[in-house]
């Protein structure tokens, strides 16, 4: 293989550097267990599963195409100013996603409230306009954002669904555990109301990078 050819297979659009982009938020390097960002929104919207799900799918529309315009104009923002851009860029983003989310789903765009106009101070949006898409092509940018938005979203929707499955005995509403297995049916089982306390959220996060850390010792030497 020339020098040429192996210098385009490094430089395609899934060469093993992209690739990376999007498969280090999911355990190396992900936003909420490893970065500790976002920790709000597992507080706040991960009771169900549906709301956990829709404010993920909006995280990733806003960091992906906002990493994507970042990276298109980082030539021809002024340095003083580029905070003030950013925040006019994602604002622009979040009333869109507001905006859908009225129209298709209300319901589920009324339970997330405030916490879809709090995706505009999301440290994870604001950490990866400034530590990557202001230097980096519009591709890579595009990549990084979904990576971190998945890996992001991916933590949301672990804690969801054991919140929502255990407290409430559902899923996306709908009764998982059947009526004869709860004690007052002359069964064993008894929904866990603990679940449905944001405290519980930061406990079952914290399950969560106990696992991950046992698993991967790269995180506990860094750390070290």
């Amino acid at each position: 293989m020339s020098t040429e050819t192996k210098v385009k297979k490094s430089e395609g659009l899934f060469s093993k550097k992209n690739q990376k982009l999007l498969s280090d938020p999911f355990n190396d390097n992900n936003p909420i267990t490893v970065q500790v960002l976002g920790i709000c929104s597992a507080l706040a919207i991960t009771v169900k599963l549906e709301p956990a799900i829709v404010m993920s799918l909006s995280v990733m529309f806003v960091l992906g195409m906002g990493n994507v315009v970042i990276s298109l104009i980082r030539n021809l923002i002024p340095n003083r100013i580029r905070i003030i851009v950013q925040l006019v860029i994602v604002a622009s983003l979040v009333i869109i996603v507001d905006q859908v989310l009225k129209a298709f789903v209300y319901d589920v765009s009324k339970q997330l409230s405030v916490f879809v106009g709090l995706i505009i101070t999301n440290c994870i949006i604001m950490g990866r306009f400034e530590a990557f898409a202001l230097a980096n092509t519009p591709w890579k940018s595009f990549l990084d954002g979904i990576g971190n938005a998945v890996g992001y979203g991916v933590i949301l929707i672990i804690v969801a669904f054991f919140r929502e499955l255990l407290g409430s005995g559902t899923l996306f509403g709908v009764q998982i555990i059947p009526d004869s297995w709860y004690i007052a049916n002359g069964g064993f089982y008894s929904n866990n109301g603990f679940m449905l306390f944001p405290p519980m959220a930061l406990i079952v996060v914290g399950v969560i990078i106990w696992a991950q850390r046992a698993k991967n010792t790269k995180l506990i030497e860094e750390n070290n």
